[in-house]
C-alpha cells in the first residue's frame, strides 16, 4: 500500500509554546487514519500545518510524493487535499445546493464559478448529475432547496462534508466531525465517511469521540504535548499504558 501523505518532523512554536515538536507520521492511500489526544495536544495545529493554513517552522509535508510544505490551501485543494473545520463552515444564507456548488467549482468543473454567478441557470448536464448524485449519497437531496441555516446542526455538519467532497479530493482531513452530534447523527456521519472512503478518498480524522474513532479508523496516531505518543490499531493504542495515563484515563475496548 503506497503512502499518500508523509509528515516529516514538522515543528511549530507560538512564542514560548512549542505546539508541535518533531511530529512524524504517514497516511496510506485508501486509509482512514485517526488522530487523538488531550486538549492542547496539537491536533488542530497539525491539520493547519498540513493544509497550508499555517507554515511549519521546520520539517516537510509530502502529498502524493510532492513537497507541499507551506502551499496555500487553495493550491492544495487543486491537488486533491481538502480539510473541514471544528465549527460548521457552511454558507448560512444560501441553499444546500448552492453550498455544494461552491465546493465543486474549486476543482471538478473550471466553468462552475460562472454558474454560481448566474445562480442555478446554465448548469451542464454533467454538473447537474454530479451535484444531484452527491446530495443523494449524503442524504441531502430532499433538503437541497432549503437555506443552510435552517438545517439541524447534524445536517449542517454533513453539508460541510458535502462541500469538501464536491472538490473531488484524494485526501480529506476532518477536524472534530462528530463534535456536538447525537448518537444517531454520529452513526449517519460514520456512514457518510465510510462511503466516501469506499469511493477511493483517503481520510484523516481528528475527534474526541473514542468509540467513533475506534470503529472508523484502521490506525490511530496519539498526540501528547505536540509529539507522537503512540501509533497503532485502535485496539493497540487503547491498551497502551502511556495512552491510558496521558489521555484515556481508563482502558477502553474498541467496539
Amino acid at each position: 500500500m503506497s503512502e499518500l501523505l508523509q509528515v516529516q518532523d514538522i515543528q511549530k512554536r507560538f512564542g514560548a509554546l512549542q505546539a508541535i515538536e518533531l511530529l512524524r507520521f504517514s497516511l496510506n492511500e485508501g486509509e482512514i487514519l485517526g488522530i487523538i489526544g488531550p486538549n492542547g495536544a496539537g491536533k488542530t495545529t497539525a491539520i493547519n500545518l498540513i493544509s497550508g493554513m499555517m507554515r511549519p517552522d521546520n520539517g516537510r509535508v509530502f502529498f502524493a510524493e510532492e513537497d507541499v510544505t507551506g502551499m496555500s490551501p487553495h493550491v492544495l485543494v487543486n491537488r486533491g487535499l481538502v480539510r473541514t473545520f471544528q465549527a460548521t463552515t457552511v454558507y448560512q444564507d444560501q441553499t444546500v445546493r448552492e453550498n455544494v456548488l461552491r465546493g465543486a467549482y474549486a476543482k471538478a468543473y473550471p466553468g462552475l464559478l460562472k454558474s454560481l454567478w448566474r445562480g442555478a441557470q446554465g448548469l451542464s448536464p454533467a454538473e447537474e448529475t454530479f451535484i444531484d448524485d452527491l446530495l443523494a449519497q449524503l442524504g441531502l437531496a430532499e433538503m437541497a432547496p432549503l437555506t443552510a441555516r435552517n438545517l439541524p446542526y447534524g445536517h449542517q455538519k454533513v453539508l460541510g462534508l458535502a462541500i469538501a467532497l464536491a472538490a473531488q479530493p484524494r485526501l480529506m482531513m476532518l477536524d472534530e466531525p462528530a463534535a456536538g452530534l447525537a448518537h444517531d447523527e454520529v452513526v449517519h456521519l460514520e456512514g457518510v465517511i465510510r462511503r466516501a472512503n469506499a469511493s477511493g478518498i483517503s481520510m484523516l480524522v481528528v475527534d474526541h469521540n473514542m468509540r467513533f474513532i475506534s470503529t472508523l479508523c484502521q490506525r490511530v496516531v496519539v498526540l501528547h504535548h505536540g509529539a507522537e505518543l503512540a501509533t497503532g490499531t485502535p485496539r493497540e493504542v487503547t491498551r497502551d499504558q502511556r495512552v491510558i495515563e496521558a489521555y484515556l484515563g481508563t482502558p477502553h475496548e474498541p467496539a
